[in-house]
């Protein structure tokens, strides 16, 4: 990924999770795009597949103008197929017909929406200013042009129920996206949140809680073929022209594993559940790639499954595996020591 941050060209205080910020920046110009791309190939390899994704400003509430100033440099780097897609992150109320034609002109792929929930009510607590039916009028504009529809769903939000989100996920899933992020809410300094949370008008899910949800609506996307990842809020508080702290809230770097992990291990107790011995002793087969999940974070699949179910397991890469895949093998079942009694 090739990140190309714009800079905010107003005054942004849209909601209560991130605080006001001016914009103190120069605008960013063609040249600036294309001096960020260059650094960025260097750093990457050959065989990689490169995307160019505009991050920060919602992009198409920039004018038309500077909005293919921009593209027109990417657009560039695509014919000369030294990048393979270029993706936008935006809000569904300024998506229309007119945008999409400009997308459209250079090729962009990929649209991403902010989409924290389908609940109008928690929308407007939590002072965003576009609705449930922006949202999915600004999907079918995308997904009929064409272009791959990204959305994103957040957990925890103020006044914001378990079963609101599994109700957002379901509603989200209508709309056919090829892909869903989902974010748990951080609690973040100089922000109307962090003064909710000081005055007790706000509990923060908790590490735990934040990963059972993030869990239940994986299970739901999946079960859609829908991809889905696992966020935290990384890719704002590394925003070089933002200044954040966390004051509180499921933050942690390792989120994305926790749940990923969360999930091999479901997978896992399922598997023996299927055998109809008592096991003592398994070594579970997966795809290199899925070693680490597999394990655990902190190897906390493998005591989990020590500690309740008192099976000693042991991960093994295997290559033949297919990625996503598990195999489990019985090494000893509990009956085997009775057999030699």
């Amino acid at each position: 990924m090739i990140p190309i941050f714009v800079p905010y060209i107003e005054e942004k205080n849209n909601d209560i999770f991130f605080k006001k910020i001016y914009h103190e920046k120069k605008v960013i110009t063609a040249k600036d795009v294309t001096q960020i791309i260059e650094e960025n190939l260097g750093k990457l390899k050959e065989q990689d597949e490169k995307e160019i994704v505009f991050y920060g400003e919602d992009f198409t509430k920039l004018n038309s103008e500077k909005q293919e100033e921009l593209l027109s440099v990417a657009y560039e780097y695509l014919k000369e197929k030294k990048i393979h897609n270029i993706k936008i992150i935006t809000e569904p109320k300024s998506i229309n017909k007119q945008i999409i034609k400009i997308l459209k002109k250079y090729k962009v792929e990929t649209v991403e929406l902010n989409t924290p929930s389908t609940n109008n009510y928690i929308l407007k607590r939590a002072k965003i200013k576009y609705k449930y039916e922006d949202i999915t009028k600004a999907s079918k504009l995308i997904r009929r042009a064409r272009m791959k529809l990204h959305l994103n769903i957040m957990i925890g939000m103020p006044e914001s129920t378990k079963l609101d989100e599994i109700n957002s996920a379901k509603e989200l899933i209508k709309l056919k996206p090829k892909l869903v992020k989902i974010y748990p809410v951080i609690v973040l300094n100089q922000t109307q949140l962090e003064q909710e949370y000081n005055a007790g008008e706000y509990e923060p899910l908790t590490i735990v809680q934040a990963v059972e949800r993030s869990k239940e609506l994986t299970y739901l996307f999946t079960k859609k073929k829908i991809k889905v990842i696992e966020c935290s809020i990384e890719d704002i508080l590394s925003d070089e022209n933002v200044n954040y702290n966390v004051i509180a809230g499921p933050y942690d770097t390792e989120f994305k594993h926790l749940v990923e992990s969360s999930i091999w291990y479901d997978s896992i107790v399922e598997k023996i559940k299927k055998f109809n011995v008592k096991v003592k002793e398994v070594e579970v087969r997966v795809n290199p790639l899925n070693y680490e999940n597999a394990v655990g974070y902190k190897s906390e699949n493998i005591e989990k499954l020590k500690e309740l179910y008192n099976v000693e397991a042991k991960m093994i890469k295997d290559d033949e595996i297919k990625p996503g895949k598990l195999e489990v093998i019985i090494k000893k079942k509990y009956t085997d020591f009775l057999e030699k009694k």
